[in-house]
């Protein structure tokens, strides 16, 4: 799935549209109801690698802690999006070109999508490091303080809002819609960021697959960036494969311990 495209392939959101205000009157339109769905279910697959991210960072800290992380990790990105959601002509100028390098238009949102796609692949490449080097499990790799934590969490909150924003605006043109179609989608990862957590942190190799995941969800923004659109269906379906093949391979593994 493309966020940049499909913000890109639509028009600006309707001039009658009031970013001060929650308009009701699309909640008797059939097709408001469509667009929901739709965009629910988008802003769902599209927060996938947020809930990953904020799942692998707060398994960092105690185990006490990491239930309170992860909400106010989902509850820092479900505040963003609607805040952002609420200053749509400031999106919109967002995406109007600032400078060229080297015949790339750049806008404000490609430098922020940019700067959030080399945050990932530096922070997902040094969990890796510190995975396959062995130093990821002793006391100090999990004495990560609670303030680090939410602050990783909040930056790239910023991007995955500003990415999912640009991709409602795109995708409905009622902001009534857009905020549900969020604060939905955001409940429903709440409620399931605890079951992808436990499950990545008990399987290590699912871990090592969530932060290659990572890896590719950066190059992607980097990508965007740079107006170079890679479809999000390709990255999301090389995932799923490669979750598939390890849950044949746990599935292998437990057959033979249990006959043995």
């Amino acid at each position: 799935m493309e966020r940049a495209r499909l913000a890109y392939s639509r028009p600006p959101p309707s001039p009658e549209i009031d970013p001060h205000g929650l308009p009701l009157s699309w909640i008797s339109d059939p097709q408001a109801w469509i667009a929901l769905l739709t965009l629910t279910v988008l802003e769902i697959v599209l927060g996938v690698d947020n809930v990953i991210f904020i799942s692998i960072l707060a398994g960092k800290l105690p185990e006490a802690e990491r239930v309170r992380a992860r909400s106010i990790g989902l509850g820092l990105a479900l505040i963003g999006r609607v805040g952002l959601l609420l200053m749509l002509s400031w999106i919109i100028r967002l995406t109007q070109p600032l400078f060229t390098v080297s015949d790339f238009d750049l806008s404000g949102r490609d430098l922020i999508l940019i700067a959030g796609g080399l945050f990932l692949l530096a922070k997902a490449t040094h969990e890796i490091h510190s995975s396959m080097e062995g130093d990821g499990h002793g006391p100090t790799a999990r004495g990560a303080s609670f303030a680090s934590v939410i602050a990783q969490i909040l930056v790239l909150d910023i991007v995955f809002s500003l990415d999912s924003v640009i991709t409602a605006v795109g995708m409905a043109s009622q902001i009534g819609v857009m905020i549900t179609a969020v604060v939905l989608a955001i409940v429903f990862m709440m409620f399931s960021a605890g079951a992808v957590a436990n499950y990545i942190h008990r399987h290590p190799t699912v871990k090592m697959l969530a932060l290659a995941f990572l890896l590719l969800v950066g190059v992607a923004l980097i990508a965007d960036g740079f107006d170079v659109h890679i479809p999000r269906g390709y990255v999301y379906f090389a995932m799923a494969f490669s979750v598939f093949v390890e849950m044949l391979n746990l599935r292998t593994r437990r057959s033979s311990a249990a006959k043995h």
